[in-house]
C-alpha cells in the first residue's frame, strides 16, 4: 500500500505551517511509529528562521536525528502503521523532554553555542511550547485515541561519538522505562541477530520523566519501546531500508512472543 501523506513538506510550502507531519498508512493497529527528532527545520517565527549557527551545524545531530525520519517512514510502510514526525528542530524546542526539563531549549549542545537561545526567557519558551511542542503532542494523542491497544515505537538515532569520547560500540539501542513488557520481548527477539551489538538502555537510559514515551505510553500503560540506531549506519536510503527490514522482523517476532 502506498504511503498516504496527510501533512507533507510539499503541502506545507503551500499551506499554513504545521509543527508535525502524519504519514497515515493505516489506523488498524497495533503499531504507531513516532519520530521526535525528524527535522532540522527552523520556522520563520523563531529568530526569523535562524538560530545563529551555520548550515553545517544544522546538518549535525545537534539539530535532528540523522536518518531517523527515513527509517521511521520505511518502518511505517513495512508495518502498515501511521508515522508521526516532528516538523521543527530539537534546537527550537525538544519534543522529547518534559515541559519543565532544563534541557527543553538547549543553549549549548555538544560544544556548539546556540545564539538565538542564549537569552531565552520563560515567555519565549511558553510561546514555543504553544506553537510547536504542544500541537505535536496533541497530534500524537489524537492519533493514539484511534487505537484500542497500540504498541508505540519511538525511532531515534545516536552518534558514534559524543563530545569526543570513546566510540560507542552499539549498532542499535533498545530503551525502556519501568514498563519492560514489550522491551524484554524485543530483546529476546534480537538474540537471533548475533552479528549486532545491541544495547539494553544504552547509549541512554530509557526513563526520562515527561518525555514522549512517558507522556503517551507509560502513563497510559501502553506497550512501547524506544529504538536508537547509530546514525552512521542509516545515512542512506538503502541503509534505512535494510535496517527497517531488520527492525520489522524483530518487532513482529516480539509481538508473537507476547501473545504466547
Amino acid at each position: 500500500m502506498a504511503t498516504q501523506v496527510i501533512t507533507s513538506a510539499t503541502k506545507l510550502s503551500l499551506m499554513k505551517y504545521t509543527p508535525f507531519e502524519i504519514y497515515k498508512n493505516s489506523v488498524k493497529g497495533p503499531w504507531v511509529i513516532i519520530c521526535d527528532h525528524a527535522s532540522n527545520y527552523v520556522p520563520k517565527s523563531v529568530a526569523d528562521g535562524k538560530l545563529g549557527i551555520n548550515e553545517s551545524e544544522m546538518k549535525r545531530h545537534i539539530a535532528f536525528d540523522i536518518g531517523a525520519k527515513g527509517l521511521a517512514l520505511k518502518l511505517g510502510k513495512n508495518l502498515d502503521a501511521p508515522v508521526v514526525c516532528s516538523n521543527f528542530s530539537r534546537l527550537v524546542i525538544d519534543p522529547n523532554r518534559g515541559e519543565k526539563d532544563p534541557t527543553l531549549v538547549m543553549q549549548l549542545y555538544d560544544g556548539t553555542i546556540i545564539p538565538a537561545n542564549q537569552a531565552i526567557n520563560n515567555l519565549e519558551i511558553e510561546r514555543r511550547l504553544d506553537l510547536f511542542y504542544r500541537p505535536y503532542h496533541n497530534a500524537i494523542t489524537d492519533l493514539l485515541d484511534c487505537f484500542k491497544n497500540p504498541i508505540i515505537i519511538s525511532i531515534h538515532s545516536f552518534t558514534p561519538k559524543l563530545k569526543g569520547k570513546k566510540t560507542r560500540p552499539w549498532h542499535i539501542g533498545l530503551l525502556a522505562a519501568d514498563d519492560r513488557r514489550f522491551h524484554n520481548a524485543l530483546l529476546k527477539s534480537f538474540e537471533s541477530e548475533p552479528q549486532l551489538c545491541i544495547g539494553d538502555n544504552k547509549p541512554y537510559i530509557g526513563k526520562l520523566p515527561g518525555d514522549t514515551i512517558d507522556k503517551h505510553a507509560i502513563k497510559n500503560q501502553r506497550l512501547n519501546t524506544l529504538i536508537e540506531i547509530r546514525n552512521d549506519l542509516i545515512k542512506t536510503a538503502a541503509e534505512q531500508k535494510a535496517w527497517a527490514e531488520i527492525i520489522t522482523k524483530n518487532l513482529i517476532q516480539a509481538k508473537e512472543y507476547l501473545n504466547g
